[in-house]
């Protein structure tokens, strides 16, 4: 049986359990993945679904034993693909992961969850970004991965 002992991984470690764990859930589903060595394009991973219809995945993870940010730059994930999706892999200490499937669109109308970063006239990059809190879970649950799975089949 798992530990689930989140605090136990380092950083690289948890991007690459979520990244491994989505893909396996997408299998679950029936979709055939596709990897990439190269990952210079923000995509992490792709999924077939039938007939040539693909849909291109960016996996983001975050712990939630503490307030946390993910961000997706502008220049790799651009909100006006309708085939790109992020995916979120939450993770509690001593418990299963949650994963969350969110469509590129869902950046379109900003709010407490969903932020639009420019950094203009700053160092940083212009990024999508997920204010992650416990005030802000709630506004998560409609994109849970056994809700959304059925927008991509």
């Amino acid at each position: 049986m798992p530990s689930y002992k989140w605090s136990k991984l380092d950083y690289l470690q948890v991007g690459q359990y979520s990244e491994y764990y989505a893909k396996m859930e997408f299998t679950t589903y029936g979709f055939d993945v596709f990897t990439s060595e190269i990952d210079d394009h923000g995509i992490d991973f792709i999924v077939k679904v039938r007939d040539g219809l693909y849909y291109e995945i960016q996996v983001k993870a975050a712990r939630l034993d503490r307030t946390s940010y993910v961000f997706a730059k502008k220049s790799k994930f651009s909100i006006d693909n309708s085939n790109l999706y992020m995916v979120l892999v939450l993770l509690n200490e001593d418990e299963s992961p949650n994963i969350y499937l969110i469509p590129s669109g869902a950046w379109i109308v900003e709010n407490d969850l969903f932020r639009n970063r420019d950094y203009i006239g700053k160092k940083s990059v212009p990024e999508w970004g997920l204010n992650i809190s416990k005030k802000n879970l709630h506004l998560l649950e409609e994109y849970r991965l056994d809700r959304q799975i059925v927008n991509l089949q």
